[in-house]
């Protein structure tokens, strides 16, 4: 079969050598006679994967030592709620900004918590941007972001500057790029992005900070009881957190998050240059706020549209379409994508204003 350049938004590409090892596993893990997916999550060997994954979690964030790391189920999706469980306390508020589909997301179910005070937005403009954050009074509780936006497109360059502590939905962009942890709370992210296979979301939590809500939470939404079980409260998605470790390992060789982070930028370097100097493409985001992670961008005429589609398909790429809401093309250069991949969807580009230019 010919080699599949996958730009898909999420599950996200993997190592092919993270691939090989994990089906290995399944079929029977090292050497203890079983498959990684029929073991007891409390055995020896899985025990043993979860916390290095935690430990090797911390060290590629290079986060403080009052950050503990969690891997539990659910997603993003349920991380929405649960941040503002364990983080807006009862009767009180906190600050969010409206950059995106998923922050919307996460605005609705923390509502489901508190107040919610949406500080800005770029819904008015399609998301295009992301809107400056003017610093957060002691009213809230946090400022809640969504560092990356993978449907438009769009991504912080510098996290915001506030007086208020930091949470934040990294499931698209972390372990892509360095950034500095200290203004952050909580840092939390589904791993099928940069960091593993559907199933599993990861938590970095100031263990200081949990405890001071007043408000009663349910077990499962506790962050101080997840805490107190190691992220053992129940079966943990073992497939995907043992994926996820093989993943980190093999970040960790490469040379860590340092090392991946100029890899993306010479891969969104290349995309972005040719979008902008093709008269036959435009982008989606603006300029200032574009992701190193989704590249969006369209036709400047639509009715080319079957053709370009057929050429890139040709191309042996796959996962190119964009998100309904925003239409045209959507790049996805996950941490595993190859240079080599940009470079294929990049000269058929260029053939293609060759021939309809």
């Amino acid at each position: 079969m010919s080699h599949v350049h996958n730009f898909s938004a999420g599950p996200c590409i993997l190592p092919q050598e993270v691939l090989e090892e994990a089906s290995q596993a399944v079929k029977s893990w090292d050497n203890h006679g079983l498959s990684l997916v029929e073991m007891s999550h409390r055995s020896k060997a899985f025990v043993a994967a979860m916390e290095e994954c935690r430990a090797l979690t911390k060290e590629l964030l290079e986060l403080p030592d009052r950050f503990e790391i969690l891997y539990l189920q659910g997603g993003a999706s349920l991380a929405f709620l649960t941040a503002a469980m364990n983080f807006l306390p009862e009767g009180g508020q906190a600050a969010y900004a409206d950059t995106g589909t998923w922050s919307a997301k996460a605005i609705k179910e923390a509502k489901h918590a508190g107040r919610v005070n949406v500080l800005t937005s770029s819904k008015d403009d399609k998301y295009n941007h992301i809107p400056e954050v003017a610093d957060v009074d002691g009213d809230n509780a946090y400022l809640h972001i969504t560092t990356n936006n993978t449907i438009f497109g769009t991504q912080y360059a510098h996290m915001p500057q506030t007086t208020a502590p930091l949470v934040a939905d990294m499931s698209s962009d972390m372990m892509s790029r360095r950034f500095d942890p200290e203004p952050f709370a909580l840092i939390y992210g589904g791993v099928q992005k940069n960091m593993g296979p559907a199933g599993a979301v990861m938590y970095a939590v100031d263990r200081a900070r949990l405890g001071q809500t007043g408000r009663s939470i349910p077990s499962y939404l506790d962050l101080e009881v997840q805490l107190g079980k190691d992220s053992m409260f129940n079966t943990p998605p073992v497939f995907s957190v043992y994926t996820t470790l093989l993943t980190l390992r093999w970040l960790k060789a490469l040379g860590g998050v340092e090392a991946i982070q100029a890899r993306n930028e010479a891969k969104s370097g290349l995309l972005y240059g040719e979008i902008d100097r093709n008269p036959l493409f435009e982008g989606h985001a603006q300029i200032g706020s574009r992701s190193h992670m989704n590249a969006t961008f369209r036709l400047v005429d639509d009715s080319h549209a079957a053709t370009f589609d057929d050429a890139w398909n040709k191309a042996n790429i796959n996962g190119l379409k964009g998100h309904r809401s925003v239409g045209g093309y959507r790049a996805s250069m996950y941490n595993a994508l190859p240079l080599e991949s940009v470079q294929v969807l990049v000269d058929v580009m260029k053939e293609f204003e060759r021939t309809h230019g």
